[in-house]
């Protein structure tokens, strides 16, 4: 460890008191929000044995991953706003930079698994239910989850060995990639190329493969000679899309790029929406676009 620095000033949004008290209700109401869409997902799927199939499954995944990757940067930021000291270890820094960059890698994974789990249902379903059975869903959801484990341990050492000297002031409200690289003393170019290598690896694969997976789901729907036929069909996987293009275009937009020279302020906002607003939203189109879960939502209520 070559750092001189033991931990870092977090300096957040703004210094006025007001603003601050009210941005804090507002990300505290969304975040309580988050949490409880959520945990109801995961409840009404683990109650419910018509949503017991690897779609659902997967929802109930990623409702638990929202959970976690939301949990390890907006706690610390609700703190920090009504904090004198708005600061962060070390060691807690790069823990939360690790766990954001895994978090976020699973979720990639995972939305790809979800593609491809669509993809079978209508363009194969006739052999949807021998090939994505219990032990096919629960290979790719693990398979998920370790894969992107692994994939926030290189960035995450890299960073870690940077040397920031006696300069300890994030122009952030968490540990992100690039203001911490901003803050370095050390030559960062090698570690700047490995996790751009690594950021694009990820996002262009995934999302290569959940656009492949949609561009042949809607080969397919256009080949159906009913309207409403259609329309019912395309309606199983249009939650997914909406989700899938909110939460890429953010992503390669921050980290897809070789330089991180973007300004502080466009940073602040682009990581508010995948950190807390995106995390707001998936459940909601989820759950309001999908008939059968709104049915079981009725269900699990009246029981």
């Amino acid at each position: 460890n070559f750092t001189a620095v033991l931990e870092f000033k977090l300096l957040g949004f703004c210094s006025n008191p007001y603003y601050q008290v009210l941005l804090f209700m507002v990300v505290m109401v969304i975040y309580i929000l988050t949490i409880s869409e959520n945990f109801i997902i995961i409840l009404v799927v683990t109650l419910e044995p018509k949503l017991h199939s690897p779609m659902f499954r997967f929802l109930q995944n990623l409702s638990f991953l929202e959970v976690c990757y939301t949990t390890t940067i907006v706690p610390k930021m609700l703190s920090n706003l009504l904090a004198k000291r708005k600061s962060i270890s070390f060691s807690g820094c790069m823990a939360q930079l690790y766990y954001f960059i895994s978090l976020g890698a699973t979720e990639c994974y995972l939305l790809s698994v979800m593609a491809y789990d669509r993809f079978l249902a209508v363009c194969h379903p006739l052999q949807y239910g021998a090939v994505m059975t219990g032990e096919s869903y629960m290979r790719l959801a693990v398979g998920s989850r370790v894969t992107g484990v692994f994939t926030g341990f290189l960035p995450c050492l890299m960073m870690s060995r940077l040397h920031f000297c006696s300069y300890d002031l994030i122009d952030h409200f968490f540990c992100d990639i690039s203001p911490l690289l901003k803050l370095s003393c050390s030559d960062t170019t090698v570690t700047e190329v490995v996790i751009f290598m690594v950021s694009l690896l990820v996002l262009s694969s995934c999302f290569l493969l959940t656009l492949v997976s949609y561009l042949l789901i809607i080969l397919t729907i256009r080949k159906i000679p009913s309207a409403s036929g259609k329309r019912v069909t395309f309606s199983t996987g249009s939650s997914h899309l909406m989700v899938v293009t909110i939460y890429y275009v953010t992503m390669i937009f921050m980290y897809v790029h070789p330089t991180y020279n973007l300004s502080s302020d466009l940073n602040k906002a682009v990581a508010v929406l995948y950190t807390v607003v995106t995390p707001l939203l998936i459940p909601v189109i989820y759950s309001l676009r999908n008939k059968a879960f709104k049915k079981a939502l009725e269900k699990t209520l009246f029981r």
